[in-house]
């Protein structure tokens, strides 16, 4: 059995989630659910004090769709999951803890105590998603070693098992790869070069409201729109039941249909019955604006990285809705590459995240059998510009001062000098957002910081410096100064969303309450 500090590299998915630790020699290998599975799906059952998670919380969703969790990925960074369940408003970061204990659990059967994890992110996730995508794995047990991209872990997997890299685990030469992340629930392109043992991201883009339940909706409401047409308005997305069952007649048929060109699609609800012939062409002509979308996006990148598609040396597919036909094809066509489908779409993200666990805690080891090996640096970029909302002092209007641009490389320590605006202010507030135009219209608020206790007589303009280091995970510390008064303060993020301590203790908690019940 490994040692019990073997970290584990967990790929916390919308539609299913993958855990995956290193073997004596160093392999990445997929860890079984307790299921005997190798993924297991991202839905949680609430069944009065105690959960269900995974392969029964689906079979049950059907009778207790009220009681039923999925696809709470997509809500992290936002207070509450998008409906309630068993009446109750949960924080997404409580959904998605749940799911990571039943991961944590099932991989102790095999490996023994586990408390180390590297957590994968979508590389679009801001920085309140990160941040709450580190809150639900504390909730659930786990320290977090560090939270990696998703497509960036790809691409260590990529570069560890092919075979482009040597014996000492260097690249024979410069590759410039394109990682193309079609999840269940979000998509990534990240465009990253890799150089010796050095995997540099220069350039990400993504939407992590476009994954292949949309694909399915789609689809789905064809269906309805045909049940619909047979039995005299009746739409069997009026219920949570008959939503449910449509949803996956849909997920099954677009699989079907990424290996056959037609089919029949039978679905029965309440006692109603249709037979619907469908074929593949039908299929990507109802979605082909969500494949558009993955093309822009790609283009965005590639814009941005100033590259063209000449310098790219591979393509790479990983996400189950990556199998879909109708992706390979708009990329080859696009690109005029023949694509690599030499990765597991399910298993390679969670295999580069344990890749890089062990790389970590060889650096915090280094008695480690990783310790001998060539040290592997990963760098990554920001994905959204980063800056404070300030006003003009000309017109007073707001305007989005960013101080960390977008596909920054990381780690990265930048300032900006502002002023005050009157005499005598009491206190400075910091508004820190994500994204967003020069004026702050569409940012995500990150949350503010306050320095207070001010001398009374400040004067108007008096110089305030404020620096932003922004860690490899995209996490955040913010640092503001007055060099005229010689006060420096590292400030705490007053967020705009997520647990703040007091409700993340509460929660810890009732989780722990609940775990004793059960």
């Amino acid at each position: 059995m490994p040692s019990q500090t073997t970290p584990v590299g967990i790929d916390l998915g919308t539609t299913f989630s993958v855990v995956a630790y290193l073997d004596p020699t160093g392999r990445p290998c997929t860890i079984p659910n307790a299921e005997g599975d190798l993924i297991t799906p991202s839905v949680v059952l609430f069944d009065g004090s105690s959960t269900v998670v995974g392969k029964e919380a689906v079979k049950a969703a059907s009778m207790e769709p009220d009681r039923i969790a999925a696809f709470a990925k997509r809500d992290m960074g936002s207070m509450f999951y998008s409906k309630k369940v068993g009446g109750e408003n949960l924080p997404p970061e409580v959904i998605q803890s749940l799911i990571l204990e039943k991961l944590k659990r099932d991989a102790e059967l095999k490996l023994g105590p586990i408390q180390k994890a590297v957590v994968t992110v979508p590389a679009f996730f801001n920085e309140p998603r990160r941040k709450a995508t580190q809150d639900a794995a504390q909730l659930a047990g786990l320290q977090i070693l560090d939270i990696i991209n998703e497509p960036t872990a790809a691409a260590i997997a990529f570069g560890h098992q092919i075979g482009f890299l040597d014996a000492k685990g260097r690249a024979r030469d410069k590759e410039t790869i394109l990682v193309y992340d079609l999840g269940g629930g979000t998509f990534d392109v990240t465009l990253m070069e890799i150089e010796g043992t050095d995997f540099t991201a220069i350039a990400t883009g993504g939407d992590v409201y476009l994954g292949g339940i949309d694909w399915d909706r789609r689809l789905a409401d064809y269906i309805c729109e045909k049940f619909k047409e047979k039995h005299h308005g009746f739409d069997p997305r009026n219920d949570a039941a008959g939503l449910h069952k449509v949803l996956k007649e849909a997920e099954d048929t677009k699989r079907a249909l990424s290996a056959r060109e037609q089919l029949t699609i039978s679905f029965e609800h309440v006692g109603q019955g249709l037979r619907l012939p469908i074929t593949r062409t039908q299929f990507e002509e109802m979605t082909a604006d969500l494949l558009e979308r993955t093309r822009f996006t790609i283009r965005s990148v590639l814009t941005e990285a100033k590259k063209e598609w000449k310098d790219v040396t591979r393509l790479l597919l990983v996400g189950g809705s990556s199998r879909m036909p109708m992706v390979q094809k708009i990329l080859e066509e696009e690109s005029g590459k023949k694509v690599d489908r030499s990765l597991s779409p399910d298993e390679a993200v969670a295999h580069g995240a344990a890749l890089y666990a062990g790389l970590v805690l060889s650096k915090e080891n280094a008695t480690t059998t990783t310790a001998s090996k060539p040290a592997m640096r990963v760098r990554n970029v920001s994905s959204h510009d980063l800056g404070v909302l300030s006003k003009d002092p000309a017109t007073g209007r707001p305007v989005n001062s960013v101080i960390i641009p977008r596909n920054s490389v990381l780690p990265i320590t930048k300032g900006k000098r502002f002023r005050t605006s009157r005499a005598g202010q009491k206190d400075i507030a910091i508004n820190i957002i994500e994204g967003g135009d020069s004026a702050g219209r569409n940012a995500t608020p990150i949350g503010r910081c306050l320095i207070q206790d001010l001398p009374p007589d400040l004067p108007a303009k008096t110089t305030v410096e404020v620096l932003f280091t922004y860690k490899e995970n995209g996490m955040l510390k913010v640092e503001a100064r007055l060099p005229e008064l010689q006060r420096k303060a590292v400030l705490a993020i007053e967020r705009a969303s997520g647990l703040n301590e007091e409700k993340l203790k509460e929660w810890d908690q009732r989780l722990n309450a609940d775990r004793g019940k059960s």
